[in-house]
């Protein structure tokens, strides 16, 4: 098949610094072509993911992330570029509603963020005309009436994650939050959890928006010291050094998060992720395997203190396994080849 994927135009494929969506856009696309196919990425110019690239914006827009302009006319050169494809694999919002115009050609879009009042607006009426993928049963609950193609959890290439021992540092072992400062991600609670365990943690956080960084201002810089340290936004090669040093991701969100990216990153390490059970957490941990299901901030320091007794091979083995690229790529050829004999 010859299949045209459609990144969003805010950061490059593969992301240098924080980008969920990105790291599996890189993930499809080099899937895609290890599995045979003939694969297209529309991206942007700086992008460097190792496969046939086209592009109009030389550079991200991660300046102007969620403006019109920017990603309506990256949209528009995208399907002039690629309709001459077998299909085509939106990851954009606005894609999917412009792909109307090229009436021969099968669009099927992923939705990567929660179904919110106005994106459940946008894609009930979509869904019609356009095939939706969710990326776990949590976000569909949110949106039961919303009809999806399917559920396919994201993968990783866990060959591509180092495996490490948890040993910590030089200055001894620590746990990590990594993700974006807000308060649904809960950076705050990360550090109470580690304080309460006796443990040091390392806060690797994206924070560029003027929200971010009043949340990072007023609930997390008071709790900052020698025990809990902000590095700021690391880059791809050092967030992977601290999860295979980490003895624990902390992951306590207190909203319905859609999947979770960073929790396959931990456990492609060897790295255990302790979490609340929110949105799709549950079907990305295994309790008691992969992790721990902590109900709340002294459960989890409690966990924190039990987690040696976790096997980092297993947490290895369910991204080698179900949590592979390879099986996340499979159940999108197939999700293609079904969107083709319709």
């Amino acid at each position: 098949m010859r299949i045209a994927l459609i990144a969003p135009p805010w950061t490059p494929i593969p992301p240098p610094l924080y980008g969920g969506i990105e790291l599996v856009v890189d993930q499809m696309a080099r899937g895609l072509v290890a599995a045979g196919q003939d694969v297209t990425l529309f991206t942007t110019g700086d992008s460097t993911c190792p496969v046939p690239k086209l592009w109009a914006l030389e550079h991200a827009e991660g300046m102007r992330i969620g403006m019109a302009v920017p990603e309506l006319r990256h949209v528009v050169h995208a399907y002039e570029a690629v309709s001459d494809h077998d299909v085509v694999h939106d990851h954009t919002v606005m894609g999917p509603f412009y792909a109307e115009r090229y009436h021969d050609l099968p669009v099927v879009t992923t939705i990567h963020g929660p179904f919110n009042d106005e994106l459940t607006d946008l894609y009930r009426v979509l869904a019609p005309r356009v095939p939706i993928v969710a990326i776990s049963h949590a976000q569909h609950r949110a949106a039961p009436d919303i009809p999806i193609a399917r559920v396919i959890h994201h993968g990783l290439d866990a060959g591509a994650f180092p495996f490490g021992d948890g040993a910590g540092d030089k200055d001894g072992e620590f746990c990590l939050f990594l993700g974006r400062m807000a308060p649904d991600k809960g950076a705050h609670r990360a550090i109470e959890v580690a304080r309460k365990a006796g443990m040091r943690v390392l806060l690797a956080a994206k924070m560029r928006e003027p929200w971010e960084r009043q949340y990072f201002d007023e609930q997390v810089a008071p709790l900052l010291g020698p025990d809990a340290v902000y590095l700021g936004e690391v880059p791809h090669e050092h967030k992977l050094e601290l999860l295979a040093k980490a003895r624990a991701l902390l992951f306590p969100i207190r909203w319905n998060e859609p999947f979770g990216m960073v929790m396959l990153e931990s456990m492609a390490c060897g790295t255990p992720v302790l979490a609340f059970p929110e949105g799709a957490v549950p079907e990305v941990v295994e309790d008691g395997k992969t992790g721990f299901l902590c109900q709340d901030e002294t459960a989890m320091a409690d966990a924190l203190s039990r987690v040696d007794r976790l096997s980092r091979a297993d947490c290895r083995a369910s991204v080698e396994g179900y949590f592979s690229t390879e099986r996340m790529v499979a159940d999108h050829i197939e999700l293609y080849r079904e969107l083709l004999r319709h």
